[in-house]
């Protein structure tokens, strides 16, 4: 092994970690030493704090991401013979939650620069049986919110906000949580803060919030206001076919905690991200994320990506590279109409041109909080090293 291809780190560093301290370990603790593990207080407390820190009057916490946007889709009425419009790039709970209700998702293509979806491209992909738009803000930054709500405004759509990346970020000057009629906040160890495992849905419409109160909890409600009859205070109704996607109150306690730092962290991100871009952006062959000018993104992710041609890389070599010397890079996403199950549907890459031409260059450098200058600078050193070579 040459100097080149040693490792610049004798461990790996991953693309992404939580970071938690004493004051999450004590908040954690104080509810195993209590009297509520779940069903407790601590929901309505992590509930409110994140509906004021976000600005919507109402939120909603569920066990995890994915479960809330089930819980949106049903809020939202979608069902079999819908059609929900959103990006191939993002996870795949974006537009498994579509099935999940029985409609059917439809992709439309992202933008070349942000790599958000195209607001053109949903414009061209409502039909008459088009019910929802499900916009991601990719890698933390916000989609183009005021075109997207227009858009829908105009044909009576719901837009079901994935903010699974941004927690924290803005777009026009106003916060995140408040762009949507419902926004999907994940709270995954690798997100801006983290229960562990959780997501929330907020929204500004009591008759959403109502709903998926209902959904988290087996379809059951104890509300006398909606109860049909009333035996005594020991009943309950069942009023649609709900999940148990309730969070528990661990989990809220630790996201209580854990909400304190979330400017402290995004800095952070930003930091970073201004580290990356400064390292990169005089080498020619790389292409550093560009950032709307109305958007102030939480950098969840830091997309790099290499430029294709003679004597460039491809992503493979890059990624394997990268690997071997000890830098945790991942890439996000493979475009979701390419999964084994999605081609089984008759999902192709048909339409969505500038997904194919991500996919192909894009490779995630670590960034989260708790990386040291050193971790940065070590890299800056690798991705420069693997240039150099190649």
């Amino acid at each position: 092994m040459n100097d080149a291809e040693r490792p610049v780190r004798s461990a790996m560093l991953p693309y992404g970690r939580q970071w938690l301290d004493e004051a999450d370990m004590r908040a954690v603790l104080e509810v195993l030493e209590g009297d509520w593990l779940t069903q407790g207080p601590k929901i309505e407390q992590f509930e409110r704090k994140v509906a004021e820190i976000v600005g919507a009057k109402y939120a909603v916490a569920f066990c995890n991401g994915t479960a809330a946007l089930h819980g949106a889709c049903f809020a939202a009425g979608l069902g079999p013979g819908d059609e929900v419009i959103t990006t191939p790039i993002t996870f795949l709970a974006s537009a498994n939650c579509a099935l999940y209700v029985g409609a059917r998702p439809v992709f439309a293509d992202i933008r070349p620069d942000t790599y958000n979806i195209d607001p053109d491209r949903i414009e061209a992909a409502v039909t008459p049986r088009t019910k929802a738009v499900i916009p991601v803000d990719f890698a933390g930054q916000p989609a183009e919110m005021d075109r997207i709500m227009a858009i829908a405004e105009a044909r009576g759509l719901t837009v079901i906000h994935d903010a699974a990346h941004s927690l924290g970020a803005s777009y026009a000057g106003r916060k995140v949580g408040t762009l949507g009629h419902m926004t999907m906040f994940s709270f995954h160890p690798v997100k801006p803060v983290t229960t562990g495992e959780g997501g929330v849905i907020v929204t500004d419409r009591e008759d959403y919030y109502r709903k998926l109160l209902l959904f988290r909890t087996h379809g059951v409600t104890r509300d006398p206001a909606e109860l049909e009859t009333n035996e005594g205070p020991w009943y309950y109704e069942m009023h649609a076919l709900g999940y148990n996607y309730r969070m528990t109150d661990l989990q809220a306690a630790l996201g209580i905690s854990q909400l304190d730092k979330l400017e402290r962290y995004n800095a952070r991100r930003k930091a970073i991200a201004a580290a990356y871009d400064e390292a990169f952006a005089s080498i020619e062959g790389l292409i550093t994320p560009h950032q709307h000018p109305l958007a102030q993104s939480s950098w969840h992710l830091y997309v790099l990506r290499w430029r294709t041609g003679p004597g460039m890389p491809d992503r493979k070599t890059v990624f394997a590279a990268l690997r071997a010397m000890n830098i945790g890079v991942n890439v996000h996403y493979i475009p979701i109409y390419r999964q084994p199950y999605y081609r089984r549907l008759g999902y192709t890459p048909e339409g969505c041109p500038e997904a194919e031409r991500y996919y192909e260059t894009a490779i995630s450098l670590p960034i989260f909080p708790r990386m040291t200058d050193d971790d940065v600078a070590d890299v800056i050193r690798a991705v420069r090293r693997v240039f150099a070579k190649h």
